[in-house]
């Protein structure tokens, strides 16, 4: 009974995948229902002065790198990034504020690269496990329906296609937190260039 459970389980795994994915978009390369948007611009989150080469200087000075990388780690509550802000807008020039901005945006938009990318290797894994998924219970039945069964063939085919199913699920359940990273960069990236455009005249 529990073969013929595992096998129906999988089945309706591999189904429901090929439905996700025929639903999906066209690209094979982006499982995520979030519609892909391979980069994101300045002005997309940035209401500011645009940058020329003097902002560009400023933002490669060693102290507006050195908060930038604080203010666009996740870790760092938006809270605390907009009151650092502040604090360093009290102290210094707008020209500073948008140099500030802007290495902010260029270090959140370089991390939700690193993302994009990543998910699109996520993908390929998970589409070489669902082929791998394919050839196993294939592999299985075959063993099943053979007369007589190779019990220990059978036992060993059935442990290896339960632990793919099982790491093919668990790591499909982790695509939902994954999909949902660049936009929450995207967001972060909004949330302080509002903050920063606050303090510009």
């Amino acid at each position: 009974m529990f073969r013929i459970a595992l096998l129906a389980a999988t089945a309706a795994l591999v189904c429901g995948l090929g439905s996700a994915q025929a639903a999906g978009p066209l690209d094979p390369d982006w499982p995520c229902i979030q519609r892909r948007v391979p980069q994101i611009t300045l002005g997309q989150v940035w209401s500011g002065p645009a940058p020329d080469e003097a902002m560009e200087a400023r933002a490669r000075e060693a102290k507006i790198q050195d908060l930038a990388a604080r203010l666009a780690q996740r870790r760092t509550p938006l809270p605390e990034a907009e009151a650092l802000i502040a604090a360093f807008a009290a102290e210094a020039p707008p020209e500073d504020v948008a140099a500030l901005y802007l290495a902010v945006f260029e270090r959140i938009n370089a991390a939700r690269s690193r993302v994009m990318s990543g998910i699109t290797r996520y993908a390929h894994k998970q589409a070489a496990m669902d082929r791998t998924i394919e050839d196993l219970r294939a592999r299985f039945e075959k063993l099943n329906a053979a007369d007589p069964p190779d019990f220990d063939a059978l036992d060993a085919a059935e442990k290896e296609l339960d632990w793919s199913t099982r790491i093919f699920q668990d790591r499909q359940q982790s695509l939902t937190y994954v999909c949902e990273t660049p936009v929450i960069l995207e967001q972060r990236a909004f949330a302080l260039g509002r903050a920063a455009r606050a303090h510009l005249p």
